[in-house]
């Protein structure tokens, strides 16, 4: 067995044009009482990567490898994983959150996406822009069998949060639910919400994603600044702009919710009273569970969600966050390791 793997890794906070991850090989990893080693095949290019490459969210320590859309096969058992329901060979998934303590009163509440101690892949361990990479097993995702390998790895962000993030915005089938900027989680819920039999609205400035999100079923297409003839029930913001708050807000109906999907955003700006009044409900989404994750899995084989990708080398990490950030792709970058 080859004893190192090649991986792209961040050294230094740096704008992307920069190219701040930087190819090597490291030293193949060996997991620990409790872990799995996945050897890696395809890694999802996600904003969360953008925002951590660039600094504008902070992981503990450097050097970092990012990434945490992994798809693979289990090639190493640590102790005690060999006691759980994985097998060397299964083919699995692994996603945002590495790990939670099981014990605070959040992960006892079925809330592990908000426990204070939580690791999350790519940020405080290392993550899937590599050729191999360490799990906690009770975190690893089994993937189904009518999911291609590169089709799956935008569902282990991109898919789970986008299907936490219409949960948390209230939807409920039929409704008229407005998607705000559409590029990797948007694409996928919106074909979630279709399933749901709601009508969707889609709010982008690019042209290319609004006939994406056209030829995907979306009702109605326009900028942020626009309005669709209907107000919305429930809205979700994907798009890492404060601004976009107050201007959604404006188009949603009394009692309505609108739920922003980002780990990162700019500062929202003073708004009126009467934006929220009228009992609308503004709700933040933290991360996702592994129930997410088994849930929207299921229901992605279930109704054959298919998603959008363009495949870059792992060399081209560097360029295909750029593509990412100036909008130049429909759907999700995903790495061939």
């Amino acid at each position: 067995m080859d004893l190192h793997v090649p991986c792209m890794r961040l050294h230094q906070f740096g704008p992307v044009g920069s190219l701040p991850l930087i190819w090597e090989e490291i030293k193949i990893p060996e997991p620990g009482p409790g872990q799995v080693r996945i050897r890696i095949k395809f890694c999802g290019v996600c904003h969360t990567d953008l925002h951590t490459v660039e600094g504008e969210i902070h992981p503990p320590k450097l050097p970092l490898i990012p990434g945490h859309q992994v798809v693979g096969v289990i090639e190493s058992l640590g102790d005690q994983a060999a006691q759980s329901s994985l097998h060397l060979g299964d083919r699995v998934g692994a996603a945002w959150l590495y790990a939670a303590d099981g014990n605070c009163t959040y992960c006892q509440r079925g809330l592990q996406n908000l426990c204070p101690a939580a690791r999350f892949t790519g940020f405080d361990e290392d993550g899937g822009y590599a050729g191999a990479m360490l799990a906690e097993a009770p975190f690893v995702l089994p993937l189904p069998n009518g999911i291609s390998d590169a089709e799956a790895a935008p569902l282990l962000c991109a898919g789970i949060i986008g299907y936490r993030s219409l949960r948390q915005a209230d939807v409920q089938p039929g409704e008229h639910v407005g998607l705000v900027g559409f590029g990797a989680s948007a694409h996928l819920a919106i074909q979630v919400a279709r399933y749901w039999g709601c009508e969707v609205s889609v709010f982008t400035r690019s042209a290319a994603h609004r006939q994406h999100a056209r030829d995907l079923g979306a009702s109605w297409v326009g900028g942020a600044d626009e309005s669709p003839p209907q107000l919305l029930d429930r809205a979700v913001i994907f798009a890492p702009a404060g601004a976009l708050v107050p201007a959604t807000l404006e188009k949603l109906r009394s009692g309505g919710t609108l739920a922003i999907n980002a780990i990162y955003m700019s500062d929202i700006p003073a708004f009126p009273y009467r934006s929220i009044y009228g009992e609308r409900t503004l709700r933040s989404v933290a991360n996702a569970t592994v129930q997410d994750g088994i849930e929207f899995l299921k229901l992605a084989e279930e109704i054959n969600l298919k998603p959008t990708i363009t495949l870059y080398d792992l060399a081209d990490a560097n360029q295909a966050l750029m593509d990412m950030k100036h909008s130049r792709i429909n759907g999700e970058a995903v790495l061939k390791i």
